[in-house]
């Protein structure tokens, strides 16, 4: 007996054994997960149909009015075999019947991937991107962005169109709100911290999603700040302002980027191989993909280099673009294209492998459904709350406060005045993806909690954010009248920066500077909030208030982060990432332009030259001191190593967080170079009175050389200069 049980065991195992090869055979590799990735693409590519191809490089929409009842004509509206979707909806249910559709009705079940604009937050909406750049804290602005996957891919989207990284320097262009500022390091810093962020270490996590840098390329070059219009860039301008930010995103792994909408010098953005291609592609080595932005393939025909959307399909694709977003040009034209020989079989080959690829990264065709779970589980999580609130609080910038008007001390009447003291929808900012007005803490409400009843509060709306109305001003002048101070909230509406926000001025409107006029007569200290998603004109503003602030569109936690500041319970340590000229008409202005051939002329003759704030400009309830910046050697050569330290000393009486930027400055280039480049900053806690030392580890090829007009870098002897704040010391590089 124990024979034939030790015969029927081996028997057993043998069998086993057989069924579990002849399994392996049947099932293709691409579907097994312990197969390498690469492997599983090939596989899944060699199996796939022209058809099939073609529908994984389009991408349609769902949820805007699409809902679990009428689910059946959604799923006729979407085909099985579509690669993409941007999903509007924050119901993993309907998100999972769409999939099911892709999964299980196409004859190879590929899962789409779906996509949406989560900028600043899913549903716990933080700062706007400006502001999280004035915080200079890229390792907080990592963890909101992680906050933001982590809502989206628990709500049924994989892929986030963020984050903007376009330098831009003129804030009448409204989409200024959604990038880090007119510095090209700082974009790069805040670039890779939000790629860190969106896709973790692993993208197929279930709490991350996949990034997408955009706009590729110059977007923010916005000809007179008007939207989607020409840009002329040089390949000079291209290669030392433009490039740095999508280099260090592709570095660091970004998943996909989106091609621009402008007309780069006569080639526009949607169709330009050279920045495509071969940069991208080539020389870069990104093995992710590009989609396009909405509608750009179609409008080559508006911007006059394709005669027809088939046209534009051959030019858009050929270039480089992967994935058609909203344009109904590869769906109509691209089977045609290859049939033709107008569109190599090879190159859709590579462009549906890298679409695939990043299927494959986020774990979809494992797990292709998102687990369906209640909002509590997803939103608003408290750990999520703090996050967003210390974001606020290191992203509002102190402008002005003259005579310690702030922390507020002592005050038993106040006054808050204006549009934003009560508002809601306008605290959230322009791409607030999924934000609940009900769960905005107002300036009003944030201070009445923060000041409780020792203080008495009263209210008046003062004036709408525009118009002529000046009703409601009286009401206004007496609340200030009977006040100690007066907490005064201006700016901008909601939707007056962002996509197509044009404006061609950034003063505040008429109706708005006129109650500060008006409030001023009663004699009171006025402190200016201002709300906006660009920089303001505010010469006028600035001689009638005591102190100013610089709130930006701070999300939901806006009163709780707004209050701290005014209290002194939190010390302000924003710092601006872009210049406030001091009139419209001095744009563009910013830290980093290039020397003039006559610096004693050329300068305005009716307005100052300098702007009203610049560049890294940003007060503090407390005192910095620092000290002369050290250098580990002030004569090197090529290849040495290169440091410098400055000790900050917290003088006053106040803890506070203090941000020490480097610049450095060669005045003498082959080629012309910025008056000062930012390239490194560091943001520290200092207790009152400890002194801490900045340190600045110097990459010579880094940090000295410079680009030409072909991106290659070069290093010239001579001699550097690296400056902090008013203190400068002299480097010189010998042969």
């Amino acid at each position: 007996m124990r024979k034939y049980k030790a015969i029927y065991s081996v028997l057993f195992v043998f069998l086993s054994m057989v069924v579990f090869s002849q399994n392996e055979k049947e099932s293709p590799v691409y579907k097994n997960p312990k197969q390498d990735i690469e492997k599983r693409v090939d596989d899944l590519l060699s199996r796939m149909t022209l058809e099939e191809k073609v529908y994984q490089l389009n991408q349609y929409t769902l949820g805007r009015n699409d809902n679990k009842n009428n689910i059946e004509e959604v799923l006729k509206q979407k085909p099985a075999e579509l690669g993409s979707v941007i999903y509007f909806n924050n119901d993993p249910k309907l998100r999972n019947e769409v999939q099911r559709q892709a999964m299980e009705k196409s004859r190879l079940g590929i899962p789409m991937i779906f996509g949406y604009d989560v900028i600043h937050g899913y549903r716990t909406v933080y700062p706007i991107s400006l502001a999280q750049a004035c915080s200079w804290n890229p390792e907080l602005v990592e963890q909101a962005c992680a906050v933001a996957a982590q809502e989206a891919r628990m709500s049924g989207v994989d892929w986030t169109f963020s984050p903007m990284i376009d330098v831009a320097r003129d804030g009448r262009w409204g989409r200024v709100a959604e990038g880090y500022g007119e510095d090209p390091y700082t974009n790069a810093v805040f670039c890779v911290a939000s790629v860190k962020g969106y896709q973790g270490k692993d993208m197929s996590d279930p709490k991350k999603v996949a990034a997408c840098l955009k706009h590729y390329i110059g977007y923010g070059a916005s000809e007179g700040g008007r939207d989607y219009v020409y840009t002329e860039i040089s390949a000079q301008s291209l290669w030392d302002t433009y490039m740095l930010p999508y280099e260090a995103g592709v570095k660091a792994g970004a998943a996909t980027l989106m091609s621009s909408f402008n007309d780069i010098s006569g080639t526009p953005g949607t169709a330009n191989a050279y920045i495509l291609r071969d940069i991208l592609k080539n020389r870069w080595k990104h093995d992710g993909f590009v989609v396009s932005d909405w509608g750009a393939i179609q409008q080559l025909r508006s911007q006059g280099v394709a005669g027809d959307k088939k046209e534009a399909a051959l030019k858009a694709f050929t270039a480089g673009v992967e994935m058609d977003m909203m344009n109904n040009c590869y769906d109509m034209h691209l089977a045609e294209l290859v049939k033709e020989g107008k569109v190599p079989m090879s190159m859709l080959d590579d462009a549906v492998k890298r679409v695939l690829r990043v299927k494959f990264r986020l774990g979809l065709f494992e797990n292709p459904y998102t687990p369906e779970t209640d909002e509590k589980e997803r939103f608003l999580l408290p750990a999520s709350l703090k996050i967003a609130e210390q974001l606020a609080e290191e992203s509002l910038v102190l402008l002005k406060n003259e005579n310690n008007t702030l922390p507020l001390s002592g005050q038993t009447k106040i006054a808050v005045i204006g549009p934003l003291a009560k508002s809601r929808w306008h605290l959230l900012g322009s791409w607030a993806a999924h934000g609940n007005t009900d769960d905005v803490i107002t300036i009003y409400d944030g201070l009445e909690t923060e000041l409780g009843n020792n203080v008495q509060l009263s209210y008046a709306e003062g004036c709408a954010f525009d118009g002529n109305d000046t009703s409601k001003f009286a009401e206004a002048l007496d609340a200030a009248t009977k006040s100690d101070v007066v907490i005064l909230c201006l700016g901008e509406k909601k939707d007056w920066s962002g996509e197509n926000a044009s404006r061609s001025t950034i003063a505040l409107p008429k109706i708005q500077e006129d109650l500060v006029m008006e409030l001023k007569k009663a004699g009171k200290p006025l402190i200016l909030l201002l709300s906006s998603g660009r920089p303001l004109e505010l010469n006028r503003l600035e001689p009638l208030s005591d102190a100013m602030v610089a709130i930006w569109q701070p999300g939901i936690m806006t009163g709780k982060a707004v209050a701290g500041i005014l209290s002194g319970r939190v010390n302000p340590s924003g710092k601006l990432s872009m210049t406030f000229p001091y009139a419209t008409g001095q744009i563009p202005v910013y830290y980093n332009a290039r020397q003039s051939a006559r610096t004693h002329q050329g300068n305005y003759q009716d307005i100052p030259t300098i702007p009203l704030y610049e560049f890294a400009h940003g007060l503090s309830y407390t005192n910095y001191v620092y000290s002369d910046i050290k250098a580990s050697a002030t004569t090197i050569k090529r290849g040495d190593k290169l440091s410098f330290e400055i000790a900050v000393t917290n003088a006053g009486k106040m803890d506070g967080k203090e941000t020490v930027h480097w610049f450095i400055t060669d005045p003498v280039s082959t080629i012309s170079r910025p008056v000062k480049e930012l390239k490194y900053f560091e943001k520290k806690l200092l207790k009152a009175g400890e002194t801490r030392v900045y340190r600045f580890e110097v990459d010579l090829m880094r940090d000295f050389a410079f680009v030409d007009s072909t991106g290659k870098r070069f290093l010239e002897s001579g001699d550097y200069y690296v400056m902090v704040k008013d203190k400068k010391i002299k480097i010189e590089l010998v042969d």
